[in-house]
């Protein structure tokens, strides 16, 4: 069963009213949008998803909570393009990154390195670039490039060098055959910590992706789809992604540093945006979900 992360504080902090417009940035398979829906009668829900399998899913579940919805099937770095065809200002936007449960579950994606399926890792099967490209395209630089820089892996030269070795005979097909080069390139004791492809999955899932740099933007047109009192909640899965809103949050709701030291400050530098939460998950919650162990929310309202 998929459990939304972080779900009711997410709802809870989006500050909902019955006519509120909303955005939920990565639909999934509907669990924050459902709750959402439920909350806002007379209001109405936008929903992003890339996924055309998730939202073929998701359409049917939102039905069960409301009509007021319009599933919206791109990418969110097309937040504000889509949005400025659609309304002018909105009341809450929601943005839970990374892989889904479903998709993690769902063997053939292979975003999982459990399970055994074709390297692929392409939220949106439109993409061109898949895990099998990468892995087996790129040089050895560029490896250790992306599984530094995005799984923050310190074995990263070893796997890499490990990955262009092998594909010299071979090229590299599957999850489990990855995921088993790259527990044997590593020291016994690292094994013992977690399992040892997970960092680099991750760093691959971002690449295909290109999930950090398509964040920012939209983080960053979200801010300015608020409505004055407008929420923008914000769960990451990991320490990058968490990075990126921390910065635009404090940069957005923090006099120029140039100018902290005035007497008085010019309503044109004053902050627009006030931070409002920075929640990790609960012990009962990573105890449902050993999913959210990682994952951290953060909350700015517009002034």
């Amino acid at each position: 069963m998929h459990i939304s992360v972080l779900l009711e504080e997410a709802v809870r902090y989006l500050n909902l009213k019955d006519d509120s417009v909303v955005i939920d940035c990565t639909l999934g398979y509907g669990g924050h949008s459902f709750e959402i829906l439920k909350r806002i009668p007379n209001g109405f829900l936008y929903a992003f998803d890339q996924d055309k399998e998730a939202t073929g899913k998701a359409k049917a579940r939102l039905e069960e909570a409301g009509l007021n919805f319009e599933i919206i099937n791109t990418n969110f770095k097309n937040i504000k393009e889509e949005m400025l065809k659609r309304t002018a200002k909105v009341d809450g936007i929601l943005f839970d990154l990374g892989v889904s449960s479903p998709q993690l579950d769902n063997a053939e994606r292979g975003f999982s390195f459990h399970k055994d399926a074709p390297l692929d890792m392409r939220m949106n099967k439109d993409s061109k670039l898949s895990a099998y490209d990468v892995v087996n395209g790129y040089s050895f630089e560029r490896l250790i490039g992306i599984f530094y820089k995005y799984g923050e892996e310190k074995y990263s030269k070893a796997i890499a060098k490990a990955i262009v070795k092998y594909r010299e005979n071979k090229k590299i097909e599957t999850t489990l055959e990855l995921a088993e080069i790259i527990k044997e390139n590593v020291p016994e004791k690292y094994r013992r910590l977690g399992h040892p492809a997970r960092k680099v999955f991750q760093a691959i899932r971002i690449e295909v992706n290109n999930e950090l740099e398509v964040f920012e933007i939209a983080l960053r047109d979200a801010l300015s789809l608020l409505k004055k009192g407008g929420r923008i909640c914000v769960i990451t899965f990991h320490s990058l992604e968490d990075k990126i809103c921390k910065q635009i949050f404090n940069e957005v709701s923090s006099v120029p540093a140039e100018l902290r030291d005035l007497p008085v400050i010019p309503d044109e530098y004053k902050p627009k945006f006030k931070l409002i939460a920075n929640i990790s998950p609960s012990d009962e919650e990573i105890l449902n979900n050993s999913r959210e162990r990682s994952d951290r929310m953060r909350v700015i309202e517009r002034g």
